[in-house]
């Protein structure tokens, strides 16, 4: 297996939770009419402007949000800077640095979702058309890795239930499968690993109908950088990160557990459910304790939370389930 425990990451640049929340206020009050003002100012004449191919952070390009009564409150944010700069996504590099380095070759634009499947009829949504379903929220969430660490994002998007109702599936589709853009050309670096490409990722359709789960486009206020997934990903909370598919081309709904790629790939290690849970450890590292990315070394060990914290949320799901044979 290539994942391993991540290397501890000394943090100069954690955003103060006050000095970011007055950046949101300034720009909200200060631009009202930033989508047409400041797309013009930009020269920016559709969003295809704006994800343009081989650009790896969009530097400035700001996404109007509206509050949302779903976040994660009272948690120090997890700087952009590590944010942006400690990421898994194999197919531009296995350490955790490269992604950053490499995914600036992931040509975003044109990009559109194909769905299919147990659907009325398939479907074709293209990014402009995403973005215009619903108001986008920020959401801030804690995010858990298999690999023991945890960050506190600012996610920009819309519960996947919105986008899931567009799809029109099928009253007998029980999960949906998300597949992620994949172009040996373009993402060289997957060939150093022994996955089957491209990505795969599922849930079950009330899984996904939960008002958690997100279909995401930004964080921190801003479009997704490619490493982190652009431009257009789902987040699950209270699942490890791996669960949260990028850079999704294709959505198919089936009447069957769809494969996904870790679970196929090392079935003993990453159970297809994969629900954040301290009482089942990996094989190869414990999940009772995580360390949070971009504290002091003092202060990044903190107790694994079940379910991430979300079990308010999100434990009727699993109701009469053996959560430590369906992991």
């Amino acid at each position: 297996m290539l994942i391993g425990k991540p290397t501890l990451i000394p943090s100069s640049e954690i955003t103060p939770k006050d000095q970011y929340l007055n950046r949101r206020r300034f720009l909200r009050g200060a631009a009202s009419g930033l989508a047409a003002a400041g797309a013009v100012a930009l020269g920016i004449r559709s969003l295809a402007d704006v994800f343009s191919p081989g650009t790896s952070v969009f530097a400035g390009t700001k996404l109007q949000t509206v509050p949302s009564p779903l976040t994660t409150t009272g948690e120090q944010l997890t700087s952009y800077q590590d944010v942006t700069t400690f990421n898994n996504y194999y197919e531009f590099g296995v350490q955790k640095n490269e992604p950053a380095q490499n995914a600036g070759a992931l040509p975003t634009a044109p990009w559109s979702i194909r769905v299919d499947g147990l659907v009325k009829e398939p479907k074709t949504f293209d990014i402009e058309a995403l973005l215009k379903l619903r108001p986008l929220e920020e959401r801030v969430y804690r995010h858990r890795c298999v690999e023991a660490w945890s960050m506190v994002i600012p996610w920009v998007g819309y519960s996947l239930s919105e986008f899931i109702k567009q799809c029109e599936p099928l009253s007998n589709a029980r999960y949906v499968q998300f597949l992620s853009y994949y172009d040996s050309r373009v993402e060289r670096w997957a060939s150093q690993t022994t996955i089957q490409w491209p990505y795969s990722e599922g849930l079950r359709m009330d899984e996904a109908m939960n008002p958690l789960a997100l279909l995401t486009f930004g964080l921190y206020g801003e479009v997704l950088p490619n490493q982190n997934g652009a431009p257009v990903r789902i987040v699950v909370p209270w699942k490890y990160g791996f669960k949260s598919a990028k850079s999704i081309v294709r959505v198919r709904f089936v009447d069957r557990q769809p494969p996904t790629t870790w679970n196929e790939q090392a079935p003993n290690e990453y159970g297809f459910y994969s629900n954040v849970n301290p009482n089942v450890d990996h094989p190869r590292w414990s999940q009772k304790v995580e360390r949070r990315i971009g504290l002091p070394f003092y202060a990044q060990r903190r107790t694994t939370l079940m379910f991430n914290g979300y079990g308010d949320q999100v434990a009727s799901l699993y109701d009469g389930m053996n959560l430590k044979r369906d992991f």
